[in-house]
């Protein structure tokens, strides 16, 4: 009588018999692509976050590694030649150098692998020929790697600005806090003397329980106050996008932008005038528009300004927004514009004024 051959192995039996089926776990087929399998994590990664699951957070602990692993081992060429022929405990078991890899599993020296005892030894046939074996990732950072940015939209009136959605990530299955989304407020220095309401639309991103992502706008109002710097912070508290584990702050921050007359200063407001010689030795009355809108005359009849010459004039600079009522001063360098050429007579009566 023949003895009875055993049948020989096949990688499907493997994968029945010898682990975790990481295409099972993300819900894909033994062909899927690169981009099946980031839709795939996406969808479930979000559903199992341990920091939605405050009940439960024992169970989605479990399912949210096992998601982050069947990735990790897929989304890798080597390694999901390796775990489609020999299964996760191959995988994760290692494939030294110079192994055969006839029928089945071929005896041999190599790693143990749990679940019988056997001892295979195998080649990988990838580079170097050798594979050390598969050590998952911290499901955090895989998680941060896919979500660390470009989802969602935060839009002004006059343009659409796209947010960031980075995290504050610890080391494990704890803490997640999404990072507040900081922009610009570019605001005319009228704007800030005088004060103005600004109105900016918030496209949000919004992941439901059931992972199915969902957009809303919103209109924002920023009541700029008489006297605000540049660098005032305007906080709208969770108006930001929100994956699932709270949303993102929207930080407005004040930037000023230059004004053609005027450079502040603090609570001041400098501004340059430029005189003739005649002028700056016999006097002057000149107009200044004010940022209120208000017109003012400056004048000067007494005394004979000198080059870079300064005046100041308190109650005529900035509203200061921590004392009602209260500016600070206005403040007048002066230029003084010499005749390029003078004529015999002109020279004659000059010196004639100025030897009396």
């Amino acid at each position: 009588m023949k003895p009875t051959s055993q049948p020989k192995c096949k990688s499907s039996d493997v994968n029945d018999t010898m682990g975790k089926d990481y295409y099972e776990i993300l819900g894909v087929s033994k062909s899927a692509g690169e981009d099946d399998l980031k839709k795939a994590y996406r969808k479930l990664a979000l559903k199992w976050h341990p920091d939605r699951h405050k009940e439960d957070k024992e169970e989605a602990e479990g399912k949210f590694k096992d998601i982050s692993e069947a990735y990790e081992a897929l989304s890798d060429k080597q390694k999901r030649q390796i775990y489609d022929t020999y299964g996760e405990e191959g995988l994760k078991g290692g494939v030294p150098p110079g192994g055969g890899m006839g029928g089945g599993f071929p005896g041999g020296t190599g790693g143990n692998f749990p679940g019988g005892g056997t001892t295979f030894s195998f080649s990988s046939g990838g580079p170097g020929g050798s594979f050390a074996g598969f050590n998952p990732s911290n499901p955090e950072d895989i998680f941060a790697q896919l979500f660390g940015g470009g989802l969602g939209g935060l839009s002004g009136l006059g343009g659409r600005v796209q947010s960031s959605n980075s995290m504050d990530i610890d080391n494990g299955y704890g803490s997640r806090r999404p990072k507040e989304v900081t922009r610009s407020l570019a605001c005319t220095l009228e704007e800030l003397y005088n004060g103005v309401t600004k109105k900016l639309k918030v496209t949000r991103n919004v992941q439901g329980s059931s992972g199915a992502m969902s957009i809303s706008e919103k209109v924002l109002q920023v009541d700029v106050k008489p006297g605000w710097k540049a660098g005032t912070k305007i906080r709208f508290q969770k108006e930001g996008d929100d994956l699932g584990y709270g949303a993102q702050d929207i930080v407005f921050v004040v930037q000023e932008k230059p004004h053609a007359l005027f450079k502040r200063e603090g609570d001041d407001l400098h501004i340059s005038l430029t005189l003739s010689l005649d002028e700056a030795l016999c006097g002057f009355k000149k107009p200044v528009q004010l940022l209120s809108g208000k017109a003012i005359h400056v004048s000067n009849s007494n005394t004979i300004i000198k080059p870079g010459q300064v005046s100041r004039m308190p109650g005529y600079g900035m509203p200061i927004s921590r004392q009602p009522n209260s500016f600070g001063a206005l403040v007048i360098t002066y230029k003084v514009q010499f005749p390029t050429s003078l004529t015999l007579g002109q020279k004659e009566k000059i010196h004639e004024a100025l030897t009396e």
